[in-house]
């Protein structure tokens, strides 16, 4: 159990670390002082990792081995991140420091929802999770529906320690900059998610 549990762990915050589009939406959040909101963003990745590593280890890839599901899932993905990088893009250009509406608050609970639709806009990843357990079994940290549990739990566990990690930098480290470097911030994370919702739609159209 205690290899399922690290394995999981490990899992979880590698795969966290990767620079991906949640990672963008997480440090442009925590810069503007929202530290509840980067927070709650981290939960809803961590959630689902968890959830997505969990339908991987049930064979869930199997399904999406079916080409227009694949297609149809990778397009949506790359719509919805496409819509936040525009969206982020716009805020780089009225929101500034100590003078967001209210509307442009996030609160905890609009957080955690951008962060499930941001990392759920990639069911794709189910295949790598998949993959994951796949290594796992075979070296023997995941060789029962106990120990299966325990490595999914260590996976969500271990991916929302590494968001709480970096909202917690980001934090400090917001606390430095200026009005300027704020919407840096926003136009380079648009940017970004934008780059990463084309990169998918080309993904998954080359390979339908």
């Amino acid at each position: 159990m205690l290899q399922a549990l690290l394995t999981g762990l490990v899992a979880g915050a590698v795969v966290a670390t990767q620079i991906g589009p949640v990672t963008l939406l997480v440090v442009r959040t925590a810069l503007r002082g929202h530290l509840v909101g980067g927070l709650a963003i981290g939960l809803g990745v961590a959630t689902v990792d968890l959830t997505y590593a969990a339908l991987g280890a049930a064979g869930a890839a199997q399904v999406l081995r079916f080409a227009p599901l694949r297609l149809a899932l990778g397009l949506l993905g790359a719509a919805v991140l496409g819509y936040l990088g525009v969206r982020t893009l716009a805020s780089a250009f009225r929101i500034r420091f100590g003078a967001e509406t209210l509307k442009e608050v996030r609160s905890p609970l609009a957080a955690l929802r951008t962060g499930l639709v941001a990392t759920a806009s990639n069911p794709l990843t189910i295949a790598s999770w998949a993959a994951v357990f796949g290594a796992a079994s075979t070296a023997h940290a995941a060789y029962d529906v106990p120990s299966a549990v325990v490595l999914i739990t260590g996976v969500g566990v271990g991916s929302l320690a590494w968001y709480v990690l970096v909202v917690g930098a980001v934090s400090l480290a917001g606390r430095r900059v200026s009005d300027r470097g704020l919407r840096l911030a926003d136009a380079l994370a648009g940017c970004g998610l934008v780059g990463f919702g084309g990169l998918l739609a080309y993904r998954t159209v080359r390979e339908a």
